[in-house]
């Protein structure tokens, strides 16, 4: 039986041509935002279909979402159409991992402000008391261990520092390395423990706000936070504050309050209400963790990876729990 498989977005040729390589014979593929009449795909590949996409093929019986998470107009909308399973592509995991131990590490190590100083031909930097933090024997907190999570995890441990993680299913496979892995309920009591606090959560009701000005207070005084989850689940004000006075000594962050609404405004949109650019403890990235000059290529493969297993009658990964919002 061949699966036939429509793409909403039809992707770019190279990436067009790295799919068809990795799928498949049994594996059918049409595009376009209106497919031909009648439409008999078995699943649907779109991060934002309509009600109308939704309802063209009564063979329909997976959404695939090409990236990470589930938009939550997409969310809701997906309540309405229970015979419908969604599953995520985890293809830019590395990626976004690799984001966040560059964001810890120069964060930790003040890379930005020495790197601006010596750009000016001032070393007098190197002559003050130095503010680089050891990570070594320090612990981490990995809030949202995921896909990102795990290789993140398992990053700090290479560095050597003690590694807690959370996830909402704490029994769920254990990792290959040293780590404590925790539910939810346990935040308070880990935060205490945590030099560094990691966020991969994605953006959910649950998750929204999580971390405030009380979580913050809660953890040793000069620690180091790192975002790449979404900044909706730390809250703005108390982020500031705490890197003003302190309580943080420093932040990599990668995920924002405020993005540009079109394309004119992508050259003047301040990331955040608050000026964080002001901060020297602070490293500012344009939520670039999941693209590098790969990123395509990895989508694809992942894609056709996901589509085969499908078409043989496998489990598909990835399974989206629409109740958790990911």
């Amino acid at each position: 039986m061949t699966l036939r498989v429509h793409l909403l977005d039809s992707p770019e040729d190279n990436a067009l041509a790295v799919l068809h390589a990795h799928l498949d014979a049994d594996v059918s593929l049409t595009f376009g935002r209106e497919p031909a009449s009648p439409a008999n795909f078995h699943i649907l590949v779109a991060g934002r279909p309509e009600r109308a996409h939704l309802s063209l093929s009564p063979e329909l019986r997976q959404l695939v979402i090409p990236f990470a998470g589930i938009p939550p107009t997409t969310c809701a909308m997906m309540r309405d159409f229970n015979h419908i399973a969604v599953h995520n592509l985890h293809h830019n995991a590395a990626l976004t991992a690799e984001m966040a131990m560059a964001l810890l590490l120069s964060a930790a190590k003040f890379i930005i402000p020495y790197d601006r100083a010596l750009r000016a031909h001032d070393w007098t930097p190197r002559y003050r008391p130095n503010l680089s933090l050891r990570l070594e024997g320090q612990t981490a907190l990995v809030l949202g261990f995921g896909a990102i999570g795990t290789r993140v995890a398992r990053a700090c441990w290479g560095l050597g520092m003690q590694v807690l993680g959370i996830r909402r299913k704490p029994q769920a496979e254990i990792p290959g390395f040293p780590v404590e892995i925790y539910p939810p309920q346990a935040l308070d009591d880990l935060l205490a423990r945590a030099r560094v606090l990691v966020i991969t959560l994605p953006a959910t009701p649950a998750t929204n706000s999580l971390i405030g000005a009380r979580e913050l207070a809660l953890m040793p005084r000069g620690g180091l936070l790192v975002n790449i989850g979404r900044a909706s689940i730390v809250v703005e004000q108390a982020l500031f504050e705490a890197l003003e006075c302190g309580q943080l000594a420093a932040a990599g962050m990668d995920v924002w309050y405020n993005y540009p609404s079109d394309q004119a405004s992508r050259a003047n949109t301040p990331p955040a209400n608050l000026p964080f650019h002001q901060l020297e403890n602070v490293v500012m990235s344009p939520h670039r963790a999941g693209h590098a000059e790969d990123t395509e290529t990895l989508r694809m493969t992942a894609l056709a990876d996901l589509l085969n297993k499908a078409a043989h009658g496998q489990p598909i990964p990835n399974r989206v729990d629409l109740d958790a919002g990911y």
